[in-house]
């Protein structure tokens, strides 16, 4: 899948893989890759300036860690982050829920 059929929900898949745990940029990049079967395999390119966005916003924190003598950033859900990926994965079962009713009328 493009990431431009991703675009207006790359923040959104962002938050969710990070719901309840802390990872760093590549594991979510991977993590995405796995949850959606392979269908999502996203350039760091998309993915990093996408996660800075998300930073800047209030959204996620981050934290420098050094495994193996290289360093890696480690993000997590703020609080912030937390009550928009509610709000998100309710705007899509909405959106869901009027699309569905549309095409399998």
């Amino acid at each position: 899948m493009k990431a431009d059929a991703l675009r207006g929900h790359l923040d959104a898949l962002l938050l969710a893989v990070l719901d309840g745990r802390t990872l760093h940029g590549y594991a979510i990049i991977e993590a995405l890759q796995s949850r959606s079967g392979g269908a999502l395999d996203l350039p760091t390119g998309t993915v990093y300036p996408a996660l800075r966005r998300l930073e800047r916003a209030g959204m996620l924190a981050s934290e420098w860690d050094v495994v193996s003598g290289r360093k890696r950033r480690s993000y997590q859900l703020t609080a912030a982050g937390r009550e928009e990926l509610a709000a998100e994965r309710k705007r899509w079962q909405e959106f869901t829920t009027v699309i569905g009713g549309v095409l399998h009328a």
